[in-house]
């Protein structure tokens, strides 16, 4: 499987609501994540919190989905638009857009980064 096809698997679990498993199924346990303008967060249970905590505020998911995906097989890079409908805990619905890096190793993410507004 390709890197490519690894990171669609990835999105295919959390746009169908498994945002959790595929953490756990695809981040490495010294993964370091970083949303622009941000610290980094590193190691996994430190991102795990992050997503768990990101999952709280989520209300509803209206739709999501991958705009656009690239890939550099040979140094294990995926490069990834994608958007996500969303209604939070306090009712405000939004569309969220970002670009994400994903930097692998074997059959997980070793490094990611965010860029969005």
């Amino acid at each position: 499987m390709t890197y490519k096809q690894k990171s669609q698997a990835l999105h295919d679990m959390i746009f169908s609501g498994q945002l959790m498993e595929a953490f756990e199924k695809y981040y490495h346990a010294d993964v370091v994540m970083q949303e622009i303008g941000e610290e980094p967060r590193v190691g996994k249970d430190a991102n795990r919190a992050y997503e768990q905590k990101f999952l709280s505020m989520v209300k509803a998911v209206h739709g999501a989905g991958i705009t656009a995906m690239a890939s550099d097989e040979e140094t294990g890079v995926v490069m990834i638009e994608n958007w996500m409908d969303v209604t939070f805990q306090d009712d405000s619905r939004v569309k969220l857009s970002q670009v994400s890096v994903q930097k692998w190793d074997g059959d997980q993410i070793i490094a990611e980064t965010f860029y969005h507004k």
